[in-house]
């Protein structure tokens, strides 16, 4: 089933207003309607399908999130399962390490997994409006009641989730301290890799961050780094970075390989904290609140559980006569439970992996009992 799309050229009203289809505002959407509030719009400047820079990988939490979404029996079928991981310390030191047979994760292009949520929106009653380019919310008396588009369309709501990820300020209640986390990859085809695994490579000049393989198929690849520029010091170079990494770990693998997408980079922005995520009216989501994994810069997985939350909080409203300022402070409880343990932990792992701990790790972990649980473990990541 292909999604209803509308053309917005008059001002509209509705229960619901959400900006961004990416997977925090499509899960909102989708849950919305699994949860029986009617009358849901959902915003986005572009249409769907479209590709996503993002390494595409789905961790058990968000296979469970896609599940209880009620859609990965449509998602499954179309993503590469991983049950292993090729691991490469700081120190040089590498490791292949398997989860046996079951997929603990799986890798979904994001042009496939965000039209999919999307799609189970519209099936649920959303409308999707594309081409909407949000400047601004509406507000009367320190209250969101909607939003505004940079031709002059308005959407009245009776709320309004921000979904609009990374860049988004439209409808950001208040701003927090952002750590950025920066991003480059590229797509080949041809490259040899060993079939379900990842490779994680924790190269010192990336510290704290590293480099990955992530297959989407059994003939493409995704290559990419994540790193950070320290407040103060000389920004780094992406694409002198990407390439010397790639020099380093893949030159030999990649030379006969067919380069099929151009390099692109983009941000991820964090904080241990989720906490500030409504103000009256409105309801922020997935990174567009800061909800990204720390250590592993993951933040499919953190939108769509925050969307589904924000979801229940809305539904608590509307179906069942909840107080709108206690059912946001349920909201912004949740996700702190849901999230802060996870964040912080990432917190701690930054810090290890300055030190050689890694090695260690690996240099204990031969048996294959230690390498199971080891893979089970960053599989979860």
């Amino acid at each position: 089933m292909s999604e209803t799309k509308s053309a917005l050229s008059r001002d509209r009203r509705a229960t619901v207003a959400i900006l961004g289809a990416g997977p925090s505002g499509a899960a909102c959407a989708a849950h919305l309607g699994q949860l029986g509030v009617q009358d849901v719009v959902l915003v986005d400047r572009h249409d769907f399908p479209r590709d996503k820079t993002c390494g595409s990988g789905l961790s058990p939490k968000g296979i469970q999130t896609l599940k209880d979404l009620g859609i990965w029996h449509e998602i499954e079928p179309l993503s590469y399962p991983i049950n292993g991981i090729r691991l490469v310390t700081p120190g040089g030191l590498e490791s292949w390490q398997s989860a046996g047979d079951k997929a603990e994760a799986v890798v979904c292009e994001r042009r496939v997994l965000d039209h999919k949520i999307l799609q189970r929106a519209v099936a649920r009653g959303t409308e999707f409006i594309p081409s909407f380019n949000a400047n601004a919310v509406l507000e009367k008396d320190g209250r969101v009641e909607g939003i505004r588009s940079s031709d002059g369309v308005e959407i009245r709501a009776r709320f309004v989730v921000v979904a609009g990820g990374a860049h988004c300020r439209v409808g950001v209640p208040e701003q927090r301290p952002r750590q950025t986390i920066q991003a480059i990859m590229g797509w080949w085809s041809g490259v040899d890799f060993r079939p379900n695994h990842v490779e994680m490579i924790f190269d010192k000049m990336l510290a704290p961050y590293y480099g990955w393989l992530f297959p989407e198929g059994p003939n493409k690849v995704n290559i990419g780094i994540t790193y950070e520029d320290s407040e103060g010091a000389p920004k780094h170079n992406a694409r002198e970075l990407f390439q010397a990494f790639l020099d380093k770990h893949y030159r030999a693998r990649i030379a006969d390989a067919e380069a099929i997408k151009a390099w692109k980079g983009h941000p991820v922005v964090w904080n241990y904290t989720p906490e500030k995520l409504t103000r009256p009216g409105a309801i922020v989501v997935g990174e567009s609140g800061l909800m990204t994994h720390p250590a592993t810069a993951e933040g499919i997985y953190q939108a769509m559980r925050s969307g589904m939350l924000a979801a229940e909080a809305i539904s608590d409203i509307v179906g069942r006569g909840f107080d709108e300022q206690g059912a946001f402070a349920s909201y912004e409880a949740a996700c702190r439970k849901t999230f802060r343990a996870s964040f912080l932990a990432g917190g701690a792992f930054r810090k290890v992996m300055r030190t050689n701990a890694l090695d260690w790790v690996v240099r204990a972990g031969q048996n294959p009992a230690i390498q199971s649980v080891t893979a089970k473990l960053l599989a979860s990541i």
